[in-house]
């Protein structure tokens, strides 16, 4: 692939033909050519013959032996070829044409790729000066573009991009566009910013720190729930300067971040297109997260596909801002798809669709919240574009969400001498809310991540971790129902000798299980995820935890209501969707959180719809190599 860090390992019969196994390879990179043009080579470059029969050991073998050596590394090279096809995507909205595909030769040229492409558009009349052929690179962190100059050789320049590597070629794209003056307009979201401060104190701050030039910069978006806001800059020079600055600024403690945003010309979006925003957390789900990432990135827009380490979900949900409806696809754990919706909860009154419809790829640990909705324990390494399809049948399902504010009644400590009131606290529950032993094995598990975060790369070690910590905590008793009263509905609720206490807005919980139970009870309804109601359940200790793991127990039902109200005497380890904590003593109340989500839920051979491709057209303010530069109008696939 042009690089030893992007391997992958690749199964195999211990006795395999060599066209085989680059069969495999094209598969697990996600490189959907035609085997025949590709080959295998050794470290000293030489390369195998299709009918080459491999061994154990990764040489030729025309005996077939099995013989028991270390694997060697393979290269997967592309096959030097006299004539290639080239897809030539169009810069401009044309509904029903993706792409041209264009068949190039050693003599083909840009300007005669360029004629040949208006002819197949039907544009034959329009002078092909006026177009020009640009090559964009879709990398993790950023989208580099570059013009072509007229008498370049396509097929020398494709040859010489596979030479640095397969997965660049792969991640490049050809786009014809016209040819006119643009207008300099660079749109950054800077985050970072002290929070729910006015725009007037805003530009106060960024003057402080970062000089900027009232008659060049124009805030035109605060977010001050988020302390980010958007500044549009008329000059590149300084665009450049205050993008470079950001990074190395901060602004009482905190490190500003900066991104160039595009725009949406979501006026050219065919009617009733319902373009699809993708997030991915490439730190879940150790590499996959990552591969994701550059999967979709090559199917759809680059820039409606956001890694949420960089930047987290404002910057999407912000560039779709003014698309009349979207959908939102979250790839991640649980975590990350509570992350999304608490910015979407956040700012949805400043989108003009204010609820998308949101699926989820689980890359997470538990995953619970994907489990309930059908998508599956973990993403095992599906097709992308499987997983496009998979969107496009989902049906929409609702689903309750839950504000909880705890408040803090009694003087905490920091120290013997300084003593504070703790402010109220406000947070989201999507998945459950737990108290206890339940939130005291999360917070061991935070904890051990915290201090080792590299080893926390698969759900089998996590998964360990948690084991550990439980087998640590069985001689621990903690005597909940002394420590708390609770209401359900202004209801007293009587509560047994547990050690756990637990809501649930899903009927999934640690990982899967089943914690309300299936059998029926007169004195409740069945649960539901859209039914406005949460189950209380509690657990008497690690082994009853584990019991219900196993299926084989369920935990103690305790009430169902909407409305609940805690009050804690003693500080107590707590946890919302898997985000644990030590809370003081005080109220907690947990009551309906606005309108409800709309999110997917996948079922195969259920309600399927057709498979559609919506057009989207992005106009693009870009950092090119630290440079500040405009992208044309570009126009590029998108569901």
């Amino acid at each position: 692939m042009g690089t030893m860090h992007h391997f992958r390992l690749v199964s195999i019969p211990r006795i395999t033909k060599n066209e085989e196994v680059v069969e495999s390879a094209l598969r697990t990179f996600y490189i959907p050519d035609d085997s025949l043009d590709y080959e295998l080579q050794d470290n000293g470059q030489q390369a195998l013959h299709s009918n080459d029969i491999l061994n154990r050991n990764g040489t030729p073998d025309e005996k077939a032996i099995f013989k028991e050596n270390v694997p060697e590394a393979w290269l997967l090279r592309a096959k030097p070829q006299d004539t290639e096809v080239l897809k030539v995507y169009a810069g401009w909205l044309k509904v029903g044409v993706a792409y041209i595909s264009i068949s190039i030769s050693k003599n083909s040229t840009v300007d005669s790729v360029i004629k040949e492409v208006l002819t197949q558009l039907g544009r034959q009349d329009e002078d092909p000066s006026s177009f020009s052929l640009v090559e964009v690179y879709m990398g993790s962190k950023q989208v580099q573009r570059q013009g072509l100059t007229g008498q370049e050789l396509l097929l020398y320049k494709l040859q010489e991009i596979r030479k640095i590597s397969l997965r660049q070629m792969n991640q490049t794209r050809f786009y014809i566009v016209e040819s006119r003056k643009q207008v300099v307009q660079v749109n950054l979201l800077l985050e970072g910013l002290p929070v729910q401060l006015s725009k007037e104190e805003y530009t106060n701050l960024l003057q402080e720190h970062l000089a900027i030039k009232s008659h060049l910069v124009t805030i035109t978006h605060v977010y001050g729930s988020q302390g980010a806001v958007v500044v549009q800059i008329t000059c590149f020079s300084e665009a450049e300067r205050i993008y470079m600055l950001a990074k190395d600024t901060s602004v009482s403690n905190q490190q500003l971040t900066s991104l160039v945003i595009p725009e949406i010309m979501h006026n050219k979006l065919p009617k009733g297109g319902s373009p699809l925003l993708v997030f991915v957390n490439p730190k879940s789900g150790g590499l996959k997260g990552q591969e994701l990432l550059y999967g979709f990135r090559k199917l759809l827009n680059p820039h409606q596909v956001f890694d949420m380490t960089n930047g987290g979900p404002l910057p999407g949900l912000h560039t779709f801002r003014e698309v009349p409806r979207f959908r939102v696809l979250v790839c991640g754990g649980d975590g990350t798809v509570g992350w999304v919706l608490g910015v979407l909860e956040a700012i949805r009154h400043k989108l003009v669709c204010p609820e998308p419809p949101i699926g989820i790829v689980p890359l997470g640990t538990g995953n619970d919240l994907a489990r309930i909705l059908r998508w599956g324990a973990g993403y095992s390494g599906e097709d992308p574009h499987h997983i496009l399809v998979s969107v496009d049948e989902a049906e929409e399902v609702q689903m309750d969400r839950w504000t909880i504010l705890l408040d803090a009644q009694e003087v905490t400590e920091d120290g013997k001498e300084n003593g504070f009131l703790e402010p109220p606290k406000i947070v989201q529950m999507n998945n459950y809310f737990g108290l206890g032993i339940d939130a005291e094995l999360s917070l061991d598990f935070h904890h051990a991540r915290e201090e080792e975060p590299g080893k926390f790369n698969s759900r089998f070690h996590n998964k360990g971790v948690y084991l550990k910590a439980g087998l640590q905590k069985l001689s621990h008793t903690r005597n909940l129902h002394k420590d708390l009263k609770l209401q359900v509905d202004k209801q007293e609720v009587e509560l047994p000798s547990i050690e756990g206490l637990i809501f649930l807005n899903i009927p999934s919980w640690g990982s899967g299980a089943d914690l309300w139970g299936s059998e029926g009870d007169s004195r409740y309804g069945k649960p539901r995820i859209d039914d406005g109601m949460l189950e209380v359940v509690g657990v008497t200790g690690v082994v009853h935890m584990g019991q219900v793991q196993g299926g084989m127990r369920s935990g103690i039902r305790l009430a169902q209501g909407n409305y609940v109200r805690i009050t804690v005497t003693k500080p107590i380890p707590v946890q919302v969707d898997g985000e644990p904590w030590i809370q003081a003593p005080g109220n907690i109340i947990i009551s309906a959180a606005g309108p409800k989500v709309t999110a997917f839920s996948y079922y195969n051979g259920a309600n399927s719809y057709n498979f559609t491709v919506t057009k989207a057209v992005f106009s693009l303010n870009c950092k090119l190599h630290y440079r500040v530069t405009v992208l044309t109008v570009l126009f590029y696939r998108c569901f």
